[in-house]
């Protein structure tokens, strides 16, 4: 059998920053949380090569191209991947790659802040607006501002696939690459901080020494390599929507948990910061204010829907029977199965991936925020007292003076098997739920009822405003 001699070696290694929280699960659950993250031998959290290969190669042009640098298989044969990818790992806070066994630092915050990360909490809310049954979740979470490590290489014969191997590195840094479970409710985004790359000829005495004195832990420094600077890929097909919001009132994105104050508080996080040196430390949950996307996905998902079936002139009060119903709300909706995706039948069938793309917003918390505590009881309708046991507090958040940006992508590729006139139909009920989000039609988060949650602001496309 012949053997091919692959004598070009493309070599790179990568650093990247978590610009939202990850979600990297290990398939499991524990007492603590629903989906616990996966982590390393040193109880630290890392993405496996596999997930990284896998994301990837769906990003590549083509299934052809894919094929040729990844390999493909079948009954008849196969070749394996020319494309070699290893496992990311985190940094301490002195940007140095925690990689191979390593004694616990507890002089290190960053690290130490490891051993307990956040836990997210979920529910499902139906077009009825309350809870489904069996809707509640909650999963682990990587922090935002978490730095990760990894190297690739690309074995090849000719100095052709350079290009493409180059364009790999372009497209981790593209606004459309996500990293981890819930990509389309805002976790995964990614920023690329710095990229070494180097071509090496094996055939090259020089390059072959090279090549062969460089380590293989990613602890170890890259010599002779070179700073590679990321190229906006041209054309990426992608609708960029920026919102700007101006708070008017309270909110409260709840965390389904209390503390010493009141029996609901919002939600916050810590997020890991980095200064010009690249030495990392804890911002504590405090000194933010978070916006979590599943929130605005799901209320978003809900309008659009609404504003599809108005074009279609599908109203509530002409729906006879609750299949029908059914037919036209939830991920059964055209424009929400199209933009948002959808789970499928029980039986997992008919699953689709969303094209929206949201991410986590982190705020800097002004002066001016304030927490205020709200104190609540149910009063009994018939006596006109109060209810036993239903006095109860909530924390909300006032933060009138801060400008939000919301930064949302629809993947365009995923469209262009569809419908042309389906499609746009989907995109204007999507574009009417922004307007309506503005126009402080559309509320976010808890106690929309309230009055809380309610936004003014302006949209843009691409650039253009609306």
């Amino acid at each position: 059998m012949a053997q091919t001699f692959y004598p070009i070696r493309y070599t790179a290694r990568i650093i990247i920053e978590t610009t939202s929280p990850l979600s990297i699960g290990c398939g499991d659950k524990n007492i603590m949380t629903d989906a616990p993250v996966l982590r390393d031998v040193n109880g630290y959290p890392f993405i496996p090569g596999t997930s990284l290969s896998g994301v990837i190669r769906h990003s590549l042009e083509s299934q052809e191209l894919g094929n040729t640098l990844m390999g493909w298989q079948d009954p008849r044969g196969g070749e394996g991947s020319r494309l070699i990818i290893s496992d990311a790992k985190i940094l301490n806070s002195r940007g140095e790659v925690v990689d191979g066994l390593a004694p616990h630092d507890t002089a290190d915050a960053v690290l130490e802040a490891y051993q307990v990360l956040p836990i997210r909490q979920h529910v499902r809310i139906g077009q009825r607006g309350s809870a489904e049954q069996r809707g509640k979740f909650d999963e682990e979470v990587v922090f935002r501002g978490t730095r990760f490590c990894f190297d690739m290489e690309l074995i090849a014969v000719e100095d052709q696939e350079e290009a493409d191997f180059l364009k790999i590195i372009d497209t981790i840094g593209s606004d459309a690459f996500r990293l981890g479970g819930g990509s389309r409710k805002g976790f995964g985004s990614i920023r690329v901080i710095s990229a070494l790359y180097r071509k090496l000829d094996l055939s090259q005495e020089s390059d072959l020494r090279l090549y062969l004195d460089n380590s293989s832990s990613l602890r170890d420094g890259r010599e002779g390599f070179a700073s590679y600077e990321l190229k906006p890929i041209a054309g990426e097909a992608t609708l960029h929507y920026e919102v700007s919001l101006q708070p008017v009132d309270f909110l409260m994105f709840g965390s389904g948990l209390g503390d010493d104050e009141a029996d609901r508080v919002y939600v916050s996080e810590q997020q890991i910061v980095w200064d010009q040196e690249g030495v990392g430390s804890i911002q504590e949950r405090t000194a933010s204010i978070l916006i979590p996307s599943s929130s605005v996905k799901g209320a978003l998902s809900h309008r659009t829907a609404y504003h599809y079936n108005k074009q279609c002139g599908i109203f509530a009060d002409r729906l006879e029977g609750s299949d029908l119903e059914k037919e036209h709300t939830g991920q059964n909706n055209k424009a929400v199965r199209l933009l948002f995706g959808g789970e499928g039948d029980s039986q997992g069938r008919n699953k689709r991936r969303g094209c929206v793309l949201f991410t986590d917003l982190f705020m800097e918390r002004p002066d001016s925020t304030e927490d205020h505590v709200f104190n609540h009881v149910k009063i009994d309708r018939f006596t006109g007292g109060s209810v036993g046991g239903a006095l109860f507090s909530e924390k909300a958040v006032y933060t009138n003076a801060q400008e939000i940006k919301l930064d949302i992508f629809i993947d365009k590729q995923a469209l262009e098997q569809e419908e042309t006139e389906q499609v746009g139909k989907a995109i204007t009920a999507f574009e009417s739920a922004l307007r309506d989000l503005c126009s402080g039609m559309l509320p976010l988060g808890g106690n929309v009822n309230k009055g809380y949650g309610r936004f003014s602001g302006s949209i843009k496309r691409n650039g253009e405003t609306l």
